[in-house]
């Protein structure tokens, strides 16, 4: 396992993976492997990066697509302000079934369904347009026609304004998009387990 060292040997620490139910992580990617992005979850710094680069701190609403286990969930709402609110869409019933058992907070809705159903989603609940709009679901597994349905949907969906932030290991969500948005922002998250690529794009404010 890679590590990140320093120059004190007594600093030396494992480049861990975020350890939030890695189990069921791990069946949930044996048992679905293309809704599922990878075999572990994602890293802390991998989670930083991603509150940061979405501008979390700022959002109204939120909306991840795959939230998985919740280890990403959990750093979105340590980062979203007291007021915000999360719609997490998950398409496993089993990972919908431990986001729901494993965090107990008030700002927190828990939808089964598809990436692609995000207005439904949105009525659904009685919400607004997302000032953000996250995604860790794998492009590279899904038909292509599914892809483009996904990103038109979280176009449709956002408000003017707001942001929609990708992180993939592979780069077929940013080859779908420049369809729909055009070319996005690129980051390049190494302290992960496999190396991360971070794609934001903003929608016009008009």
């Amino acid at each position: 396992m890679p590590e990140v060292r320093s120059t004190s040997t007594s600093e030396t620490r494992p480049l861990m993976p975020q350890p939030d139910h890695p189990i069921a992580f791990l069946r949930g990617f044996l048992e679905r492997p293309k809704e599922v992005g990878s075999i572990i979850p994602s890293s802390r710094w991998m989670e930083r990066r991603i509150t940061r680069t979405a501008e979390i701190a700022n959002a109204s609403l939120v909306v991840e697509l795959g939230p998985g286990t919740g280890g990403t969930t959990k750093a979105l709402l340590k980062a979203m302000g007291p007021d915000a609110r999360l719609l997490a869409i998950e398409i496993n019933p089993g990972f919908c079934e431990l986001l729901t058992e494993t965090i107990d907070d008030p700002r927190l809705i828990v939808h089964q369904g598809s990436a692609a159903e995000i207005q439904e989603a949105l009525v659904k609940h009685d919400l607004e347009a997302p000032d953000v709009i996250l995604s860790g679901i794998p492009f590279s597994t899904m038909p292509r026609a599914l892809g483009l349905s996904i990103l038109h949907s979280v176009r449709a969906s956002l408000k003017p304004g707001g942001r929609f932030v990708a992180y993939q290991f592979r780069d077929v969500v940013h080859t779908l998009g420049k369809r729909v948005f055009g070319p996005a922002s690129i980051q390049l998250e190494l302290f992960n387990v496999p190396p991360m690529r971070v794609y934001r794009w903003d929608m016009p404010s008009d």
